[in-house]
This record gives structure tokens, C-alpha cells and sequence, in this order.
């Protein structure tokens, strides 16, 4: 006995340690999260695409969409709820979104401060005329694997219009497009058995085969009909157009190159689609056409000179020349480090913001890096004013510089085709953080017009676990219900008690399964770790499995320990098991429920308006208070930004800074000239000071409940300690059960 208090001393040390070390990193964490927040805000950084907008009041901190992000710390936990710490970094993967347990994240285009223009499309990506869909990236959606999801979605419906509105000749659907979004459009009509003629103006790839010499870009796996799995986490150029060609040849589809679109005509059903090689007649219209075929110019004189281009394509020919590259997001950026690696060439790079803060994390640090050996000069502020043979004119810094030059590459981005979409009568809208109607009804379990189906799978699950555990309860409570309601004394004399103590067959057995059962509950965390699992099933339900074995484990346990405690190791278990349950209730039930600043049970913004009205019923009286300035000092105890403290010195603190504030406002009550005016002081003051300390609360509150995360992971990991030892003291003595 002496030696299992020894071991469960040195358990208990250990898991103190470790939770005191796994807080100090949960804070250090959050520190680092925050500086990266305000730089960003003091950068102006703003989301370029598609990006994530997470609700405070559904946000539980579990942080499983910042470890879900493929792209890295794109998110972080900020005063107890996750945000976009870095926003120009996001690429709409959406993973966070569809990893998100507690539904509290929706994607989003465009912020209130940016909007962003993007055609009108339902949720089948149909536009505002009829039969002509837009997929891929001009619909919003740019990353490889979502626009050939897109692909996949729009051949399904469109499989289904067809065969009920087919009338007429030519083709079912005209694909325009042979990027990602617009190959698999044809491998979907391909699969449906759909007739379809896929065209590009280029060659097939779109933007990708854009891209410069080994670029590598992200394609995670996805499903595709005929071909089966494709995809990799990182693959390059010219993997990604090699795939594409063996799709291309495996699926029997065939690319008309070199083959540019120029108009619509005709009605859904009936199109006559203009192109460079004649028209073509089809039922349906799929533009995937991207949003770069026009690449932005800088309409400056001299643009149109031989040198001037819009995308790199080999670094190396640049060898010993003069180069500037134009832009400051990722393709601008990546081009000059490329060519500065490549070869020997003189490399500036303009950008007329203040900073390089459009492109990744990696690429900035690998370009300080190239600029600190003298490879790449930067030009920030910077504006081409004229492009001549041999130099280009600029303005770097609001003065003029002569940068002797022999070629040009604009990475500005590419332009919407506007003119080609109202010749087509298609309408654009602008969006300022709303979600695309297609990508909200497509998530599973999100908002939107198939969120419901999802839900009502959540409910009918909970309550098959429901009623299974309640039947296992009830069997167990029938099983022995004439021993547990013995006395302890009792039970020793009971016929029962031989089976049914702990180290009886039916007690340890009930142990044994138990046990099982309740490390099973490690597979939500081991789920949300690895992301080749996170194919099997959505995360809410693997969340649901693991509340379900969460509260089932106490009560199976106690059923083990014939709702007795022995010795101190099975009663360090049971307060272990105890607290894990508890912590995961307040993370999940409770821990949501406590608003945060932007939260909408707050409602903080409603708290400041009424704020600044009483600030301002305030600002008369000072003007005729005989000396205003002792007045202010005492006004800023209640106007000053609530604090952020421990909750339990927060209530050491408050009663004494209660009788603090009485005395100096006794103390300013001399300054005013008319008691009434003390009076309506005084009153405005406390609420003012009221409001405070309730958004001072909530802050302290949520710091408290935040550190659930840390005491629930750390003592599950005790948890699993002790059960082994426990396990191993049982073998020890004999109690082998079924298994020896």
C-alpha cells in the first residue's frame, strides 16, 4: 500500500507539472496570437479571399480549426475565442469551417471594409440567365480542390436538368475553361454520361499551366469518378498538369486548344455559343474560366513594349539581365526570389504599399532574406510611371527614379472578363462578408439550405446513444440492484457479493469493458490530430460519440467499484474521471455561453452606445463644475477599458475599489456648483461604473473558463496513468478475468 501511495504521489506531481506547463505554453500561445493580431490590424491586412468569420457565442476554443488550417496559424485564440490572426494569408481552404464541432465558423467573401465582385449564382452555380453555370474560381472558389468539386457538384445537377429538358441538337453542356474546375466538369459529365465539349482559349491546365517552372502548389485528395483518388498535400507544376493529362487520356476527354469563347447567344436549352473556330451549339453552358484570363495592366506608356509580360514562366532566361517585377501577393513575390535563385540577375521588386504584407508567411521571410544578401531590391511605395527600352520610370517614395531595366513582369493580378459577363447577361453582386449562396448549402452541418437533412442525421444519432446507454444502465441497475442497495456490512453475506465486488467475475469484467469503453474516448482527439481521418464521418459526430462515452464512463465505472471507494488510488481515479467530465462539460455546454467582447449575448456594442450617450449627459456637467479636472479623474474609473485579471482577484478587488469610488466621489462633490448636479453625477457614474464591471466579469470569466482545455487534456492523460496502474496492480494480484 505504502508503494501505491508512493506512485500516486509522483502521478499527482507529474500531472500538476505538466498542466502548470501545458498553461504556461496555452499562454504563451495566446500572447504570440495577439501581437500577430494587432500587427496585422496595424498593417491593415485584410482578407483577400474566401475566409473564415467565426461566432463568439458558438465558439467552444477547442482550437480544432486552427490545427485543421493546411496553410498553418492562420488562426489563433484571442481574449477566449478563435480569429483570423492572419488574414491576407488565408486562401479559402475551408477546412476550419468543416472541422468546426460546434458549427460556429461560416465562410465568408469580402469584409466591410473590401467588397468583392462576383457573379450571382444560386446554389447550383446557375447564373442570373438561365442554363449558363459558373464554377471554379470567377464563382469565388480558386483552390484547386474545392473548384473541382465545384466541377463534380454542377455535372451531377446537371445530369438531372439534361435528361428532363434535353430538346434540339448539339451538345448537353459547352465547358469553357480546361483548368481544374473546368476538367472536372467534363470527368462528371464524362461519369453521367452526359455529351459535352470542353474548349480553352489556352491549353489545358488554365492557370495553373500559367504557373512558373516548378511551382508547387496544394491539392489535397479528393474522390473522382473513373479515375478514382487524386491529389497530393504538395505537388508542382508540372506533376499537376502530367495528372491532368492521364485523366485527360483516361477518361476519353478530349481539349480543343486555342479555342477562345466571345459570346452567348440563344436561350437554356438552345445556346449558340460564338467562338474563334465557329459556333457551337449546346443545352447547357459551364464557365470555368477563372478569374485571371485578363491579367490587370498597369496603363502606363510603354506597356506594350516586347518586353513587358504578365507571368513568369522560366527564371532561367532571364540569366545576367535587369528584371522588375510588379506586385507585392504571392506571384509577384514569388517570381523575383525565383529568378534572384536561378540565375545571376539584377532584381527589384515594386510594390506600392508600405509593406509586403499581401503574401505568405513563408515567402516574406524568404524574401527578407534574399533582400539582406543583395539579391532582390526592394521598392515599397513605389508606382511604374513609363516603360522604356532600356529603363522604367518610377515614383519610389513620392520621388522620381530612373531604374535602367531590359524586362518587365506585371504581377498585378487579373481582372474580372466584366465586359464578356454583361454580353452574356450575366449579373454581378458585391459582397461585403457574406457567404456564397453554393458554398452554404454544400458544407455539411452548416447554415444553409442543407444544413437541416445534417442535423436531424445529429439528432437521430444522439438519441440512438441516448437510448443505448440508458438500456446499458438499466441492465447493469437490474443486474444488481439487490446488492447495491445493501450496507456495505451487508454485502459481505450477500450471495451476490462473490460476482458482483469489484474483483468478482462480473464486477471486473464490468471493470475490463469499461476501461475499453472509455479509452475509446481518446479516438475524438486522435481524430482531430490526423488528417487522413478526417474522411471518416464530420467531427460532430465524433464529437457526439465522445460526449456520449464522457458520461457514460462514470456511471459504467461506478457500477465496477459497486459505487464504493476502497483505497486512495481508486479514489484519485474516480476525482480524476470526475474533473475530465466536468471540464468537458463547461468546454462544451458552458464555456460558449459566456459571452466575449463581440459576442452577441453581450451585446457590446449596444453596452458602448449606451455608454457614450451617458458619457455625453456627463460632458454639461463638467462644463459648469468649478474645477472639471478632479472630476475626470474620478469619471475615468468607470470609463476606462475593463480589466483583465484572475476572477478570484477580481472579487478580492472589487469591494475595495467600491469603497474607494464612493470616497472620491465624496471627495469631488465640492466641484459642483448645484447638488442636483452631484445628483445626476452620481447616478450617471454608477452606471457607467456598473457596466464596467459586468464587461469586467465576463472578461475575467471567460480567462477562468478558458483554461478547461488544459486541465480536461492533462488529466485525461492521469486519468489513462492511473488505469493503467490500476490495471497492473489487478494483474498482479491475480485478477486476470477472461484473459488467463
Amino acid at each position: 500500500m505504502e508503494l501505491v501511495n508512493w506512485v500516486l504521489a509522483a502521478s499527482g506531481f507529474a500531472a500538476i507539472l505538466v498542466f502548470a506547463v501545458a498553461l504556461w505554453s496555452a499562454r504563451r500561445r495566446k500572447r504570440r496570437d495577439a501581437a500577430r493580431y494587432e500587427d496585422a490590424v496595424a498593417r491593415g491586412e485584410l482578407p483577400l479571399t474566401l475566409h473564415p468569420v467565426i461566432d463568439p457565442d458558438r465558439c467552444i476554443g477547442c482550437l480544432t480549426c486552427v490545427a485543421a488550417c493546411p496553410e498553418g496559424d492562420i488562426l489563433g485564440e484571442i481574449d477566449g475565442k478563435v480569429m483570423l490572426v492572419a488574414p491576407s494569408h488565408c486562401i479559402g481552404h475551408g477546412r476550419c469551417a468543416e472541422e468546426c464541432p460546434s458549427d460556429a465558423i461560416r465562410l465568408v467573401v469580402g469584409t466591410a471594409e473590401r467588397g468583392v465582385d462576383l457573379p450571382e449564382l444560386t446554389q447550383y452555380f446557375e447564373t442570373s440567365r438561365p442554363g449558363v453555370h459558373i464554377v471554379g474560381e470567377l464563382g469565388g472558389m480558386g483552390l484547386i480542390k474545392n473548384a473541382m468539386t465545384q466541377g463534380l457538384q454542377v455535372s451531377e445537377y446537371l445530369s438531372k436538368k439534361v435528361a428532363r429538358e434535353r430538346r434540339g441538337d448539339g451538345t448537353d453542356v459547352l465547358i469553357v475553361g480546361a483548368g481544374p474546375a473546368g476538367l472536372a466538369t467534363a470527368l462528371g459529365c464524362r461519369a453521367q454520361g452526359l455529351s459535352f465539349q470542353l474548349v480553352d482559349q489556352d491549353e489545358l491546365g488554365g492557370t495553373v499551366a500559367h504557373y512558373p517552372r516548378h511551382k508547387l502548389v496544394m491539392s489535397e485528395t479528393l474522390d473522382l469518378p473513373i479515375v478514382g483518388k487524386f491529389g497530393k498535400p504538395s505537388m508542382s507544376k508540372e506533376d499537376l498538369l502530367g495528372a491532368w493529362g492521364k485523366i485527360v487520356r483516361r477518361a476519353d476527354i478530349k481539349v480543343e486548344e486555342h479555342t477562345k469563347v466571345s459570346g452567348i447567344d440563344g436561350e437554356d436549352g438552345v445556346f449558340s455559343v460564338q467562338t474563334s473556330r465557329g459556333p457551337i451549339r449546346a443545352r447547357k453552358v459551364v464557365l470555368a474560366i477563372g478569374r485571371r484570363g485578363t491579367p490587370r495592366r498597369l496603363d502606363v506608356p510603354g506597356e506594350d513594349l516586347a518586353k513587358v509580360s504578365y507571368r513568369l514562366i522560366d527564371a532561367e532566361q532571364y540569366q545576367g539581365c535587369r528584371v522588375l517585377v510588379v506586385g507585392g501577393g504571392d506571384a509577384a513575390v514569388e517570381a523575383a526570389m525565383q529568378i534572384a535563385e536561378a540565375c545571376e540577375a539584377e532584381v527589384a521588386l515594386s510594390y506600392r504599399g508600405e509593406a509586403f504584407n499581401r503574401c505568405r508567411e513563408a515567402n516574406r521571410q524568404k524574401l527578407q532574406q534574399l533582400v539582406a544578401g543583395g539579391r532582390v531590391l526592394p521598392l515599397l511605395q513605389s508606382e511604374v510611371k513609363q516603360i522604356a527600352p532600356d529603363h522604367v520610370l518610377l515614383t519610389s517614395r513620392s520621388r522620381p527614379l530612373k531604374l535602367p531595366n531590359d524586362y518587365v513582369i506585371v504581377c498585378a493580378g487579373g481582372e474580372l472578363p466584366l465586359e464578356f459577363l454583361k454580353a452574356s447577361r450575366i449579373r454581378m453582386e458585391r459582397l461585403h462578408g457574406q457567404e456564397l449562396r453554393h458554398k452554404a448549402a454544400r458544407v455539411p452541418g452548416k447554415r444553409g439550405a442543407q444544413a437541416n437533412p445534417e442535423e436531424q442525421r445529429l439528432r437521430r444519432l444522439a438519441f440512438r446513444l441516448f437510448t443505448v446507454g440508458a438500456a446499458i444502465v438499466a441492465a447493469l441497475a437490474v443486474a444488481g440492484w439487490d446488492y447495491y442497495r445493501l450496507p456495505r456490512p451487508e454485502r459481505l453475506h450477500s450471495p451476490l457479493h462473490a460476482a458482483l465486488r469489484p474483483a468478482g467475475l462480473w464486477g471486473h469484467g464490468v471493470g475490463v469493458v469499461a476501461t475499453l469503453f472509455m479509452l475509446s474516448n481518446f479516438l475524438y482527439a486522435v481524430r482531430k490530430r490526423f488528417r487522413f481521418l478526417h474522411r471518416i464521418s464530420s467531427i460532430r459526430r465524433w464529437l457526439l460519440f465522445h460526449q456520449f462515452v464522457g458520461f457514460m464512463s462514470p456511471l459504467v465505472i461506478a457500477f465496477h467499484a459497486a459505487f464504493q471507494s476502497n483505497n486512495l488510488a481508486a479514489t484519485a481515479t474516480a476525482a480524476s474521471l470526475s474533473i475530465v467530465v466536468v471540464t468537458g462539460i463547461v468546454g462544451r455546454f458552458i464555456y460558449g455561453l459566456v459571452p466575449t467582447r463581440d459576442g452577441r449575448a453581450l451585446e457590446y456594442a449596444n453596452v458602448v452606445g449606451r455608454w457614450e450617450r451617458m458619457k455625453s449627459r456627463v460632458d454639461p456637467l463638467l462644463e459648469v463644475a468649478s474645477n472639471p479636472a478632479p472630476i475626470q479623474e474620478v469619471l475615468r474609473l468607470a470609463t476606462a477599458p475593463a480589466k483583465r485579471a484572475p476572477l478570484p482577484l477580481l472579487f478580492l478587488h472589487m469591494p475595495l475599489e467600491a469603497l474607494s469610488v464612493r470616497w472620491r466621489l465624496r471627495h469631488v462633490r465640492r466641484f459642483f456648483r448645484a447638488r442636483a448636479n452631484y445628483d445626476a453625477f452620481r447616478e450617471t457614474f454608477f452606471q457607467l461604473y456598473a457596466l464596467r464591471r459586468q464587461v469586467t466579469f465576463y472578461v475575467g470569466l471567460k480567462r477562468l473558463l478558458s483554461t478547461w482545455r488544459a486541465f480536461h487534456a492533462v488529466l485525461a492523460v492521469f486519468l489513462v496513468v492511473m488505469i493503467a496502474g490500476h490495471i497492473a496492480i489487478s494483474l498482479y494480484l491475480g485478477y486476470g478475468w477472461i484473459f488467463f
